[in-house]
């Protein structure tokens, strides 16, 4: 992010810029920004819109080798094509030529970095990894939004804000304008108002029942169950969600007994940092063998429900009720 914000600032472009990473609100941010820093605002003339797969790689460069209209370049921007996922020798090859008067700017989710293209696009411009970003760096920012619309916070409210509606900054940005909004007549922003008015991601939700079951309190799982069902979350999709965070609770549990620390789990696991702290903890309650007959007993309960042996709301029931985990 430092060379993208120094490229803007001194007005010095590359020729090719990819932007990617699992943080779409960042790449979404830096897409517009570099929009605005290449062409003149209302300079339609010079910009060109490609997204998704299936784009002729040719029609691209044809477009590249055209001069741009009255302007020092032409600027091509193409999301989710595939092209870093998928070979692309044409276009790789005429990164690494292309003229000064065009620029392409790539948003993808997902790269191959053994790929040509990526390779070219590394030599020949800028290729930056836009990804979750850790607690102090989304407090920093939540602070900062915060600041701007002259009203207070506490540090504990904001860890707050984010253990219950996640790390995603598109959805932080939501909930703080629904914060915002609500707050509108007072100054301070309270824990009380993000319980309020924010919406627990369905991800946490499922944390806390996990949570609830290693403290054999079945009751409580049952009402976060039943809120998900009010919700009008599918039983079967509330097991598979269970069933993956077991799962994940079981890599965590490997690599933490591997001598991994929290940045480490985060990598390997691809999970948030912050979330990994939580599974790190949570993992404890489980033993190995526990976990694994976890996740099978999940896929015996969605057997039963397939061949129409059990009920898909009772199947999630008698998943919660069975006696797991340590007090």
């Amino acid at each position: 992010m430092k060379t993208l914000n120094e490229d803007m600032k001194t007005g010095q472009f590359k020729n090719v810029y990819l932007l990617f990473g699992e943080e779409a609100y960042l790449k979404k941010q830096y897409k517009e920004r570099l929009t605005k820093a290449l062409l003149p605002e209302g300079d339609t003339m010079n910009y060109a819109h490609y997204e998704g797969k299936g784009i002729p790689p040719s029609e691209l460069i044809d477009l590249a080798e055209t001069m741009p209209f009255f302007a020092d370049r032409r600027l091509i921007v193409v999301e989710d094509s595939g092209f870093f996922k998928n070979a692309s020798p044409e276009l790789a090859d005429y990164v690494k030529q292309m003229p000064d008067t065009a620029c392409f700017l790539f948003v993808e989710n997902e790269v191959d970095k053994r790929g040509r293209l990526y390779k070219a696009v590394k030599d020949k411009g800028r290729a930056v990894e836009l990804g979750r970003q850790d607690e102090k760096t989304l407090m920093l920012w939540i602070l900062g939004m915060v600041k701007r619309e002259e009203k207070k916070i506490q540090e504990s409210t904001v860890r707050y804000l984010i253990a219950k509606t996640g790390t995603d900054m598109e959805n932080l940005e939501k909930e703080l304008e629904k914060l915002f909004c609500y707050t509108v007549d007072r100054e301070e922003i309270r824990a009380e108002d993000v319980d309020a008015i924010c919406t627990t991601q369905i991800t946490n939700k499922i944390f806390e029942m996990i949570e609830a079951v290693a403290c054999q309190n079945q009751k409580k799982a049952l009402d976060y169950y039943y809120d998900l069902l009010a919700l009008k979350e599918p039983p079967m999709r509330i097991l598979y969600l269970l069933a993956r965070q077991f799962k994940l609770l079981l890599e965590v549990q490997e690599l933490v007994k591997k001598g991994y620390g929290k940045k480490q789990v985060a990598q390997e696991a691809g999970l948030h940092p912050f979330v990994a702290g939580k599974y790190m903890d949570q993992c404890r309650n489980f033993s190995k063998d526990e976990l694994r007959a976890i996740m099978e007993e999940a896929a015996e309960l969605e057997e039963c429900v397939k061949t129409g042996r059990l009920n898909d709301v009772m199947s999630v029931e008698i998943f919660i009720l069975k006696k797991r985990g340590k007090v």
